[in-house]
C-alpha cells in the first residue's frame, strides 16, 4: 500500500506539471561493451558516459530480436515482432510489406495525447506503394531519414569520411541509391553521409523548439545510423577516436547525444524531458574491428545469445529519476506502456508484451518484468521461442549461429553452426555467468532440486508463450517489387542508376568545418497523416503546407574548450513570451569536464 501511495503521489506530481517530453535515442548495431560506461577501455563516449552517471543505467536490458526490422517494430509497438508479422529477417527497399497500419505505434499513442511527434534517422519498417508504411502514416508529424539501412544500396562510390574516403565495401548492388526523405518527399538520393548526423540534429532542434513555441509536449524518436556498417562521420571525428572507423562513427553518435542534451537545456526543459538511450541489437562481429564489441557477452547480432539481445540502456530525467545502476529486468518492449503511463495516454486495445516500468524509473517500486522471451531472426511456429530468461536464469531450447556473428573465436556464434535442439536446454545463471560459458546441466550427473525446479518453470514459460502467441502473416513473405523502391526520378529509363539526385555536396565554412545546405521542408499539420485508405501521396511530390527548416547547419564538431554539460539546475517559471531559439551551431565536446569541476557542481544534486 505504501508503494502504491508513493507511486500515486509521483504520478499526481507529473500530472500537475503536465505530460513530460520524451527523447528516445536508438543506436544501430551497438554492442553491450561499446560504451565507456559499460567497460570499453578506449571508446570516446563522454556524453553517453555522463548521461549514464547522471541517469539510471541498466545492466539487464534486452531487445526481443537481434535484427534491425523486428527490433524496431517491437520498440514502437510494445509487441513481440511475430505478432505484427515483422519476420523473418529484415525488410528490403522493394518489399511489398511493412509495419501493418493496424498496429498502433508509440507515436500514435502520444500524438493522440497532444504530443508533437517527430522521427529522425533509420526507419526500416517498410515503404510500400506510395510510401504507405512510412512514419507520416504511423503517427509521426515530421520525418527526416532513410527508410532502411544505409547499406541497402550501392555504396562503393559514396564518401563516408571527408574529404574523400569512400565507404568500405560495396553494400547491396542492383538497387537504387539510398534516399533521404523529408516526410514523403525525396530530399536527396543519395545524401552526403558525413553531414547526415548534423541534419538530424537540426531536425531534432527544430522539433523541440517548435513544441516549446506551441506549448505542447514532444516525442522525438532519434534512430541514428551509427554504428551500423559501413560507418561514416563528419570531419570533426574522422581519425579522432583511435578506434578506427567504428570509433569515429561512435564518437559522432556521442556528440549527437551531447547536442540533443544541449538543446533540451537551452530550451529550459531538462526537468520536463525524459531521455532514453539504447540500441536495436548487438554488434555485427563479422566486421571484426568495424563491427563493435559485445564485451563479456557471448556472440552478437543475429543470435539469441546474450551478445545479440542484451543492450546498453540509460534513462535520464533529472528531478524524477535518481542516478544509479539497476539490475532489474527490462526490455525495449516496455517503452510504449511506460511512456504512455507517464504521459497518461490511453493504451491500444491489443495484446502488449511490454510492462510499465514507471515505478522502477521513479523509484517507487521494482520492475514488473519477471521474464523475457527470445525468438530467432527466422522464427516459425513449430520451434517457437528459442530462449527464455526468468529471473537470473536463462534457458536455450534451440541455438543457431549467424553470419552477422562470424569471425569470433566462439564457433557457436558462426553461420556454420546449424540450428541445434537442446534437451535438456542449455541453462545459465546470468548473475554469475553473463558470458554463458558454463551450462549448469552439462557435464554433471547430479542436478540439484533447485535447478530441477528452475528448469521446470522455464519449460512451462516457453510452453505457455508458444501456445498463447499468434503469428501474424509474415510481411516479408509478401515478396518484393522493384518498382516500389524510392526513386527521385520515377519516370527515368536507365533504372536503377537514373534514380540519382545527389545532395549538392558540402560547402566549407569559415572554420574549415563542413556546412550542409538544407532544402528540407516539413508539413505543419497538428496531426499525423491518417493511415491511408486510398492511393497515398506519391514519393517525390512536394507537400503543400510547409515549415522551413533552420538555416544551414555546421557539421557536428568537437571543441574541448566549449563543453556541453547536463545540469539539473532548477528551471525558471514558464515565460510569457516565446523563448529564444537555441544556438543552431553548438560546439560539441570530446571530453566533458570532470565532475569535480566547479561548473559541474549542479549536476543532479
Amino acid at each position: 500500500m505504501e508503494i502504491l501511495w508513493s507511486l500515486t503521489l509521483a504520478l499526481v506530481s507529473l500530472a500537475a506539471a503536465g505530460p513530460p517530453n520524451f527523447v528516445v535515442i536508438f543506436a544501430d548495431d551497438l554492442g553491450y561493451g561499446d560504451l565507456g560506461a559499460y567497460g570499453h577501455p578506449s571508446s570516446l563516449t563522454p556524453n553517453l558516459d555522463q548521461l549514464a552517471t547522471a541517469g539510471l543505467r541498466f545492466t539487464d536490458f534486452y531487445v526481443p530480436s537481434s535484427l534491425c526490422t523486428p527490433s524496431r517494430a517491437a520498440l514502437l509497438t510494445g509487441r513481440l515482432p511475430v505478432r505484427s508479422g515483422m519476420y523473418p529477417g529484415v525488410l528490403q527497399p522493394g518489399s511489398k510489406g511493412g509495419l501493418p497500419l493496424e498496429e498502433v505505434t508509440l507515436a500514435e499513442v502520444l500524438a493522440a495525447r497532444g504530443y508533437l511527434t517527430g522521427m529522425a534517422g533509420k526507419w526500416h519498417l517498410g515503404v510500400g506503394p506510395g510510401g504507405v508504411f512510412l512514419p507520416p502514416h504511423q503517427g509521426f508529424h515530421r520525418f527526416l531519414g532513410i527508410p532502411y539501412s544505409h547499406d541497402q544500396g550501392p555504396c562503393q562510390n559514396l564518401t563516408c569520411f571527408p574529404p574523400d574516403t569512400l565507404c568500405e565495401g560495396s553494400c547491396d548492388q542492383g538497387l537504387v541509391p539510398i534516399p533521404l526523405l523529408a516526410n514523403l518527399s525525396v530530399e536527396a538520393q543519395p545524401p552526403w553521409l558525413p553531414g547526415l548526423e548534423a541534419r538530424y540534429i537540426a531536425f531534432g532542434r527544430e522539433l523541440m523548439a517548435e513544441a516549446k513555441r506551441q506549448d505542447r509536449p514532444f516525442f522525438l524518436y532519434y534512430a541514428s545510423h551509427h554504428t551500423h556498417y559501413p560507418q561514416f562521420s563528419g570531419k570533426s571525428f574522422t581519425g579522432r577516436s583511435g578506434r578506427g572507423s567504428f570509433g569515429d562513427s561512435l564518437m559522432e553518435l556521442d556528440a549527437a547525444v551531447g547536442a540533443l542534451m544541449a538543446t533540451i537545456e537551452d530550451l529550459g526543459l531538462l526537468r520536463e524531458t525524459l531521455v532514453f538511450f539504447t540500441s536495436d541489437n548487438g554488434p555485427e562481429t563479422m566486421r571484426m574491428s568495424r563491427g563493435g564489441c559485445s564485451g563479456l557477452l557471448r556472440c552478437g547480432k543475429g543470435t539469441t545469445y546474450e551478445g545479440g539481445v542484451r543492450e546498453p540502456a540509460i534513462a535520464f530525467w533529472p528531478g524524477h529519476i535518481t542516478p544509479g545502476v539497476t539490475h532489474e529486468l527490462a526490455s525495449s518492449l516496455d517503452l510504449l506502456p511506460t511512456l504512455a503511463a507517464l504521459a497518461e495516454a490511453q493504451l491500444p486495445n491489443v495484446t502488449l508484451d511490454g510492462f510499465d516500468l514507471s515505478p522502477l524509473l521513479l523509484g517507487t517500486g521494482k520492475s514488473p518484468r519477471q521474464s523475457i522471451f527470445f525468438h530467432p531472426v527466422y522464427p516459425d511456429e513449430i520451434h517457437g521461442v528459442f530462449a527464455v530468461r526468468s529471473g537470473k536464469y536463462k534457458a536455450h531450447f534451440f541455438t543457431q549461429g549467424s553470419a552477422h556473428s562470424d569471425t569470433t573465436a566462439d564457433a557457436a556464434c558462426h553461420a556454420s553452426s546449424p540450428m541445434t535442439t537442446h534437451e535438456p536446454p542449455l541453462l545459465f545463471d546470468l548473475s554469475v555467468d553473463p558470458g554463458e560459458n558454463y551450462d549448469l546441466l552439462g557435464g554433471t550427473t547430479e542436478v540439484s532440486q533447485e535447478l530441477l525446479q528452475v528448469l521446470k518453470e522455464l519449460k512451462l514459460l516457453k510452453a505457455q508463450m508458444d501456445s498463447e502467441i499468434t503469428f501474424s502473416p509474415s510481411q516479408m513473405a509478401l515478396g518484393e517489387d522493384p518498382t516500389l523502391q524510392v526513386c527521385c526520378q520515377p519516370a527515368c529509363k536507365s533504372w536503377p542508376e537514373c534514380c540519382y539526385c545527389p545532395e549538392q555536396g558540402p560547402r566549407t565554412g569559415p572554420d574549415g568545418g563542413l556546412l550542409i545546405q538544407s532544402q528540407s521542408q516539413f508539413p505543419t499539420q497538428t496531426q499525423p497523416q491518417s493511415k491511408p485508405q486510398t492511393q497515398p501521396l506519391a514519393l517525390g511530390q512536394p507537400q503543400s503546407e510547409t515549415l522551413t527548416q533552420p538555416q544551414a547547419q555546421t557539421e557536428l564538431q568537437t571543441q574541448p574548450e566549449a563543453q556541453t554539460q547536463f545540469q539539473a539546475q532548477a528551471q525558471p517559471e514558464p515565460q510569457t513570451q516565446p523563448p529564444p531559439e537555441p544556438q543552431t551551431q553548438p560546439q560539441l565536446q570530446a571530453q566533458p569536464l570532470p565532475l569535480s569541476q566547479p561548473n559541474m557542481g549542479r549536476l543532479l544534486l
